[in-house]
């Protein structure tokens, strides 16, 4: 099992057009083969800072989504409202 961390730092004017996409998209990105869970979580204090958390079964699963067409529309959606550099991180559970 892997989780996949991805922060994304939003224009504030953006939020909004961010979310409908994430809501549009949401149950196509959990039902990609190989992906268990997604879920997007908004930082308290900044909120145009938000992480989207999704387990995969392995590594190649995650790679086969980062190749996908539903990857690649939804990236070059969400990305030209960036004001930050996205951040991610692939971890595992250790306990």
């Amino acid at each position: 099992m892997l989780t996949r961390i991805v922060k994304l730092t939003f224009a504030p004017d953006k939020v909004s057009d961010f979310l409908q996409v994430f809501d549009e998209r949401k149950e196509m990105i959990a039902s990609f083969e190989g992906c268990t869970s997604v879920e997007l979580l908004r930082d308290i204090n900044n909120p145009n800072i938000f992480f989207t958390y999704s387990k995969w079964n392995n590594e190649q699963s995650l790679e086969n989504y980062r190749k996908s067409e539903l990857f690649n529309t939804v990236w070059d959606t969400v990305k030209k409202w960036f004001v930050g550099k996205p951040e991610a991180w692939s971890v595992t559970n250790e306990w």
